[in-house]
């Protein structure tokens, strides 16, 4: 095909793409001219559409008629994934597949939400994974199901990462994958990125496994598996969430753990750590993603930001993490608003940081929990994980707490990934931890490692190696 007939190509299809979705009145079933559009699309352009752009992600208007978890619609991609660094390589797994599907919003209403659901080479039948990756946007073009796609990303400078929207813990997702577990990551902010809201998150994870336990064993998945839940820094929002709210929105689901780490605790104190300082975009989004899920935070924002401003901090907020990290470096974000950081005394954001940015805020977790933070964390302050845990052990939870007393956010996500692994595994492995109904604590330097979890730091370098330079994931 010649370029110019591909471009015209290009254009008729996107144009009936963007008709069939304005003539469309609701229905469980995406027209068939759209998805074959799309298809076609994709195929042309070697790119995926973006979700906002793909009518795959439309939110079907009879929503409320579905089960939280129940799948809306679903497809199968290519068996591969987004490498780790821009070299030509393929890096494949069994099987991926996607999954739309009901979940419910910071405040009570059903939503969509997407699943990508991840089958290894040579899959373990009886463990899954609920892997929740930081991908710390308010923008649907940084989530999972997305980024995860080969030729998704813009790329950074051809430098760094292949795409420029791919979280940088896929190294522990693929090292998940290398050890034979079924994974399932979730976008759990929702199909409109509501990044820090912690319901919606916790809920859009809760049924995320939901759905992968009724559509996973059509692929393999023994119906009597166990699954656990992992996740780190804005990965953690999902997990502790999804942990406090399971025995009163999901108290059918039984898992054998969950670990968190980096944990985001108050999302209050740690706007105020990172505005001014190298994490400072962080802060952008996090409220941009607040003011999409609750409409008095979205009235207080337009009200608030100084006018003059408020196109970059639209711009920085509305970046994927790298881009945010970069655009937001050193920028103080209570200069963009008219009374500074009183503005945030005021009532509505004091409100809905308690509800939605607060752990322990709606519950004692009732899963083992592992938590791991380092006492010194740049983004989030250490104590507020110390209360945090205190809460939950006074109230009778199951808590292995790890402090790092001279490691940093960055830092402990590396050195405490494979202690954090291997308590996975073990979880996985049917084997009970030593203390249920009370809490061990214990303070370490670097995250000393456990000499059992040395195979599990090997595999990561592996499964790393193996992300970078292309190859299967899977147990050899």
């Amino acid at each position: 095909m010649h370029q110019v007939e591909l471009q015209a190509g290009q254009k008729l299809i996107r144009a009936a793409i963007l008709r069939t979705r304005t003539r469309r009145h609701g229905g469980s079933i995406l027209p068939l001219f759209a998805v074959v559009a799309a298809d076609i699309w994709s195929a042309v352009t070697a790119k995926p559409l973006l979700p906002t752009e793909d009518p795959w992600y439309d939110q079907p208007a009879n929503i409320d008629t579905y089960a939280p978890g129940q799948t809306i619609r679903s497809r199968q991609l290519s068996g591969q994934l987004s490498p780790f660094l821009p070299l030509p390589v393929d890096v494949k797994v069994e099987s991926v597949h996607q999954y739309l599907f009901r979940t419910t919003d910071s405040l009570g209403n059903p939503i969509a939400a997407v699943n990508t659901l991840i089958k290894p080479r040579n899959a373990d039948p009886s463990k899954l994974l609920a892997y929740a990756l930081y991908y710390d946007s308010s923008n649907p073009a940084c989530e999972p199901s997305y980024t995860l796609q080969p030729d998704s990303g813009s790329g950074l400078a051809g430098i760094l990462s292949a795409n420029d929207t791919l979280s940088t813990d896929t190294a522990f997702l693929a090292a998940s994958l290398n050890q034979g577990w079924w994974v399932v990551t979730t976008d759990y902010e929702g199909v409109n990125a509501h990044f820090s809201a912690g319901v919606i998150s916790g809920q859009a994870t809760l049924d995320g496994v939901r759905g992968a336990l009724i559509e996973a064993p059509k692929l393999g998945l023994s119906k009597d598996a166990r699954y656990a839940m992992w996740g780190y820094s804005g990965g953690s929002i999902a997990v502790n969430y999804a942990a406090e709210l399971q025995p009163t929105y999901a108290p059918e689901l039984n898992f054998a753990g969950a670990a968190a780490g980096g944990n985001i605790a108050n999302l209050s104190s740690t706007l105020q750590r990172v505005t001014g300082g190298p994490f400072a975009g962080l802060a952008f989004g996090s409220i941009d993603g607040l003011s999409k899920a609750y409409p008095n935070v979205s009235e207080w924002l337009d009200r608030s930001l100084v006018p003059e401003k408020r196109a970059d901090f639209k711009k920085i907020a509305s970046s994927c993490l790298i881009g945010e990290a970069t655009q937001g470096f050193l920028k103080d974000v209570y200069s963009y608003f008219v009374d500074g950081k009183e503005s945030f005394n005021e009532d509505v954001p004091q409100d809905v940081m308690r509800l939605a940015g607060q752990m322990g805020v709606h519950g004692t977790p009732k899963i083992p929990m592992y938590i791991y933070k380092p006492v010194h964390d740049e983004i989030s302050p250490g104590t507020d994980t110390d209360e945090l845990v205190n809460a939950y052990c006074s109230d009778g939870a199951t808590v292995e707490y790890i402090r790092d007393l001279v490691g940093g956010h960055g830092s402990l996500w590396i050195t405490g990934s494979a202690n954090a692994m291997g308590w996975i595994a073990d979880r996985l492995d049917g084997k009970e931890v030593s203390h249920p109904g009370s809490c061990m604590k214990k303070d370490v330097l670097l995250s000393d490692l456990n000499p059992n979890m040395l195979p599990f730091f090997g595999e990561e370098l592996w499964a790393t190696l193996k992300w970078t330079l292309g190859g299967f994931l899977g147990p050899r």
